[in-house]
């Protein structure tokens, strides 16, 4: 999640969207009249916790204060997987409470990924309207599929959400033009071939790309969709008075052009590697024009189509009754004849995961239950019912413990660890290396999130063609210790010191029963070494705020380790390692407001990432990107614990769902088949 340095007033703005006061449309108007960059914005809406993947308001039956939890709480530390500022809250999810997220044992393999390389066109099959195949052979016939979302969704305009739900629900009715499925590779949806190099599509400049668009492709209601919907689009999400939430994902074209009626010309500002990005996946939705041009700009926040679009999916919306229902029947204008195979879908929003897992997996009253963050023993148990089963959605996030590089504990003009008090011990590298055999992953992983979490060294795991092969992790407690005395922290009674000062750490993590768990078994191995902690749990709702004059949000980062979970957002991973760099530095003077609260800085890192923005050499890039992992994980900014997946429930009767990294759990619903 990247969010960037800004003056306090926005900061305030966000405390009265977290607690209800004011909707994300009003706080974006509310930030462009103040003069706020797009990507500010996007960063601020993230830190909301409200603007991806996975959902972050709160269950409609919820009161006021579990809202403001819940959302805050989405913000980084529950896990995650987004989408507005892409996934920029996935970029971490959890609820109030953000319990990990557990897996039966007969749960199916998460996707992989494993990527050959991002811009590529998937070799597997594709359905006949787009998405995974190989999809239905007849059109309806299925009957309904039931949706449980516990989280409901308010809108259906995916530029407008206000949380996954949200962009899930809209998924059902709208499409982007191109998608990345499990192994990361382009599947096509409204584009009819994908650009390269090779077929002109790509600019040999680096700043152009160029779709060719699917031809005969109607909107439901039967007028013809075009490139100009595709424009209109893009001038929708960048109108300041629009308020979109998906305006940081566009913030670097300099322009959109409709060359003819199918083929549609995307020009960025400067050169960008990334340009598959745009217009894709869960972030890139098309809007009608000839619907929605009467609601952008002012009239964008209370416009009657946010709550009954007309798309191009294969579902249009029949009833949406806002906090509680929408009911879908099959789009009579949709491009494929085979299909959709089952004839209404229903998604009901409300309650608890834990219900919505029971009614999947126990009674069988719904056939797709979404982000089902539950302990491992109360899924494994709810599984045994054998009426469905687990598919892992991964990229949810890695859970990591940050180390803190200034003094939390010295004072200066007003605050604690401040970016020019060096920590008096962390800020060994000896300390902070011997920390990490401290760190029993697998113990972890195993006892705490089961076949939802896997042991990892690396802060970037996906897409897969970027996970570094550098990385190696061990748990070895007298390694440690060697470390230590060679260092010269010497035990003297229980602990260890050095020049008089004792290895005291003060440990801090959201209130969450696994994480607590988490936190007593590095305590354990901590105390082993020598090492004296101090556990400090926080109310989510607090830990994940964006409240400036609260000493205890992770940002101000008050102690010398915390634990929270965040995730790389986009198929292109600049912006995640963008968050590490010095100018990204949270303090005081941006409100607390960067994306880097270990307060790290390192100039090679720095020029790293400012030369991998524009490198168009997709071998170099890629060399870059592993190289930035390798530096973050070996100087020990971050010390990476589980690499999460995300446990949706569907009832062994729903075949083909296709979970990716990338876009929304109903993302391939056109090829959901039915067995039997």
């Amino acid at each position: 999640m990247v969010v960037h340095p800004e003056p306090r007033e926005p900061r305030e703005l966000m405390q009265q969207v977290i607690a209800g006061q004011l909707g994300r449309r009003d706080f974006v108007r509310r930030a462009v009249a103040l003069g706020f960059s797009a990507s500010a914005i996007a960063g601020f809406l993230a830190a909301c916790g409200g603007t991806s993947p996975p959902a972050t308001s709160a269950p409609a039956a919820t009161s006021a204060a579990t809202t403001a939890a819940t959302a805050a709480a989405s913000a980084a530390g529950g896990g995650a997987a987004t989408a507005a500022a892409t996934k920029a809250a996935t970029t971490g999810t959890g609820g109030a409470a953000s319990p990990a997220a557990g897996a039966s044992p007969s749960a199916s393999p998460a996707a992989s990924g494993g990527g050959g390389g991002l811009g590529v066109m998937t070799d597997k099959a594709i359905g006949g309207g787009g998405g995974l195949g190989p999809g239905p052979t007849k059109r309806g016939g299925a009957g309904t599929v039931k949706l449980l979302w516990w989280q409901a969704p308010t809108i259906l305009n995916p530029h407008q959400a206000q949380g996954t739900k949200d962009f899930d629900a809209s998924r059902i009715t709208l499409e982007p033009l191109a998608s990345f499925g499990p192994d990361d590779k382009f599947v096509p949806f409204l584009a009819a071939e994908i650009p390269s190099k090779e077929n002109g599509g790509v600019g040999a400049d680096g700043k152009t790309v160029t779709w060719k668009l699917k031809q005969g492709v109607k909107w439901s209601d039967g007028q013809p969709f075009s490139a100009d919907d595709v424009v209109f689009t893009w001038k929708y999400a960048t109108d300041p008075q629009t308020a979109a939430v998906t305006i940081g994902v566009y913030k670097d074209i300099d322009k959109v052009e409709a060359v003819d009626p199918n083929t549609v010309k995307i020009t960025f500002k400067e050169v960008t590697p990334g340009w598959y990005t745009v217009f894709t996946g869960a972030n890139g939705m098309i809007l009608p024009q000839h619907v929605f041009k009467a609601g952008m700009g002012a009239a964008a926040k209370n416009f009657p189509a946010n709550l009954k679009p007309i798309g191009t999916g294969p579902y249009k919306v029949d009833s949406f009754a806002p906090g509680d229902l929408v009911t879908y029947s099959i789009n009579t204008n949709w491009r494929d004849a085979n299909g959709p195979a089952y004839d209404q879908v229903q998604m009901k929003g409300g309650g608890d995961a834990t219900s919505a897992a029971r009614a999947v997996l126990q009674t069988g009253d719904y056939q797709v239950a979404w982000n089902l963050q539950i302990e491992p023993s109360i899924l494994n148990q709810l599984a045994k019912a054998g009426k469905g089963r687990l598919e892992l959605t991964p990229n949810w996030g890695i859970e990591r413990i940050m180390v803190n590089f200034s003094d939390p504990n010295k004072e200066v003009d007003g605050q604690r660890s401040h970016f020019g008090t060096p920590h008096p011990f962390q800020s060994d590298p000896k300390v902070r290396q011997a920390y990490t055999y401290l760190c029993d992953k697998k113990t972890v992983a195993d006892s705490l999130y089961g076949p939802a979490g896997q042991p990892t060294g690396n802060i970037l795991t996906n897409p897969k063609v970027y996970a570094s092969p550098n990385i190696k992790w061990s748990f070895d407690i007298d390694k440690a210790k060697s470390i230590l005395d060679d260092a010269g922290y010497k035990v003297n009674g229980q602990y260890r010191e050095k020049n008089g000062v004792q290895l005291s750490v003060l440990f801090q993590t959201s209130t969450n029963s696994v994480r607590q768990k988490h936190q007593q078994i590095v305590k354990d191995a901590f105390e082993k070494a020598g090492i004296k902690m101090e556990l400090k749990s926080i109310d989510a709702g607090v830990y994940f705020s964006s409240d400036a004059g609260n000493p205890d949000t992770s940002s101000h980062f008050y102690a010398d380790l915390e634990m929270l979970t965040n995730s790389n957002d986009s198929p292109d991973p600049w912006n995640y390692f963008e968050g590490w760099t010095s100018a990204e530095i949270a303090q005081k003077e941006n409100s607390w407001n960067g994306a880097q609260a270990n307060r790290w800085k390192d100039d090679d890192y720095d020029k790293l990432v400012a030369a991998a923005k524009t490198e168009t050499d997709e071998a170099k890039r890629k060399a870059m990107f592993i190289q930035m992992n390798d530096t973050l994980v070996n100087q020990v900014v971050v010390i990476p614990q589980v690499d999460r997946l995300g446990p949706q429930a569907f009832s062994n009767e729903v075949q083909n769902p296709q979970l990716t990294a990338w876009d929304l759990t109903p993302w391939n619903i056109a090829n959901w088949t039915k067995k039997g």
